[in-house]
């Protein structure tokens, strides 16, 4: 038997069948499907009796998940992260959350929440945030930039420290945890009337990816079958997601270089998808379109030739709107070269979404791992190799023409039947994993149910969990002012990473 089952995306399986190990065979198993070509999509503590630490290996090759679990040594185990870089984030939260340490961890403080590392319970909601030990470079010629938790702006908040030599950035750290809201630990008990508008919430701009994934852990767990028009609506309000955070963050690169042309026409087209969302259910976020068991909506009569109207008109005017950039040397001067991760960081780390496929790592869930209408019909990766500022922003403008492309497609051909069946109690003690490809990246939901079917676990991990740290790597040796360009190029989310 091998100490990891495999399993799918959405498809569950016995917890009973996924043999708890100790840690040497738990490492060694880790390190070796790495090495293979799979990475850690997820990995995070259960506070059982005796208390476990789950993984979730993502292998691409033959679209497998593979399940793990391991218990430590009492209070403590070998730290991964000097031989796995991926998993440093991970053992941290491990750490902070339940007080479980990671020995020989390189730098073990906490994710989010200003306390001493401490065992035993978990203390977040009396722990501070912000005020905590950083990483400091002395020197005469170093100095140290602060910025935020306040930000000008409407704008979550979060801690940027820079060490700075002269005007060139040598190290950012980035503190988080302000826009905590205990979504996950609320998840528990579930799942109840509250639990998708938690799933909704987990991060605003992304709502149709976490709610999708979430109604995909419940269909997984009670064993439904979806009806293909929902599928459908699903990779519909899905792309129009990715269109509409993808032609924002292109206006708003444009805008961080001064570039008014292309910085309007984005923020105006922006407006249109998400008004095409709108129009399946009334919220511009997509709130209330995905449900358990199928959609809310079954997009009917005109609309679908309505919307594919509005598509050919939002994608007539923003072409020539994004190609200014590419015109524009000024502009590319700025793009080029600015924020580099390259492809072998970007592995080490473990970066996903268009941030990996900026460095030539071709990670994309709908292709990899592909779930519900990523089934039938696929969107080819959007890859570039220079991992800077311009290859975030091209892999962006590729997949806007791709993801226009499909929901085109889908409401020209949209199945009929209904839009949603019934969906029973979840079987107990199981575990199911689901992988979804949002805008910024895959966006993994698991859950582990107890005796009586409710969820005894659920963790999240939204794409910015991986990606923040590659933020703070795309800084290094570049230029101070060049901060906002970098961090726009990624736009990743505070409270999708504090949950």
């Amino acid at each position: 038997m091998p100490g990891f089952v495999p399993t799918g995306n959405g498809e569950p399986v016995s917890r009973a069948s996924v043999p708890l190990l100790p840690f040497e065979e738990f490492r060694d198993e880790v390190l070796a499907r790495v090495g293979a070509g799979a990475r850690v999509a997820s990995m995070f503590g259960v506070a059982a009796e005796p208390f476990e630490v789950w993984a979730v290996l993502a292998e691409p090759r033959t679209a497998t998940l593979w399940l793990g679990r391991m218990r430590p040594e009492g209070d403590r185990f070998p730290s991964l992260t000097p031989a796995l870089p991926q998993v440093h984030l991970f053992e941290r939260e491990i750490a902070e959350q339940h007080g479980v340490l990671a020995e020989g961890h390189p730098w073990l403080k906490p994710v989010r929440f200003a306390q001493p590392l401490r065992l035993g319970k978990f203390m977040a909601d009396r722990a501070g945030v912000g005020v905590m030990e950083f990483y400091r470079v002395e020197g005469d010629e170093i100095h140290e930039v602060a910025v935020g938790p306040v930000h000008a702006g409407v704008i979550e908040p979060g801690h940027f420290r820079f060490q700075c030599n002269g005007e060139q950035v040598i190290h950012l750290e980035i503190s988080l945890g302000y826009a905590h809201r205990g979504v996950e630990r609320a998840l528990l008990g579930g799942p109840n009337k509250r639990s998708l508008h938690l799933a909704e919430t987990l991060s605003g701009d992304s709502t149709v990816a976490h709610a999708t994934a979430f109604s995909e852990v419940v269909e997984g767990l009670a064993g439904v079958r979806v009806p293909a028009r929902a599928l459908a609506i699903r990779g519909i309000a899905l792309e129009l997601e990715r269109l509409a955070n993808h032609t924002g963050d292109l206006g708003a690169l444009a805008g961080d270089v001064g570039f008014l042309p292309t910085s309007s026409f984005c923020g105006r087209l922006r407006g249109d998808w998400l008004n095409l969302s709108a129009q399946i259910c009334g919220n511009r976020f997509g709130r209330g379109i995905v449900c358990p068991g199928g959609v809310t909506f079954r997009v009917e009569g005109e609309r679908p030739q309505a919307m594919i109207e509005r598509i050919d008109l939002t994608m007539r005017d923003l072409r020539p709107s994004v190609q200014l950039l590419w015109d524009t040397p000024s502009v590319m001067s700025r793009f080029e070269e600015t924020g580099r991760v390259d492809a072998h960081t970007a592995e080490q780390i473990g970066l996903v979404g268009p941030a990996a496929r900026a460095s030539g790592l071709g990670r994309d869930a709908r292709v990899d791992f592909p779930a519900g209408i990523f089934r039938y019909e696929q969107v080819p990766i959007s890859t570039w190799t220079s991992g800077d500022v311009f290859g975030r922003a091209w892999v962006r403008a590729q997949e806007v023409e791709r993801s226009a492309e499909f929901a085109r497609e889908r409401l020209e051909r949209l199945p009929g039947g209904g839009g949603r069946v019934p969906v029973g109690a979840a079987r107990p003690e199981m575990a199911c994993v689901a992988m979804v490809e949002g805008w910024r990246g895959e966006v993994v939901h698991t859950a582990l149910t107890d005796a009586s079917g409710r969820y005894a676990a659920y963790k999240v991990v939204d794409p910015s969990f991986h990606n923040w740290t590659g933020l703070a790597i795309a800084l290094r040796n570049q230029q101070i002012s060049d901060s906002p360009l970098c961090n726009k190029s990624f736009n990743l989310s505070y409270c999708g990473f504090d949950l």
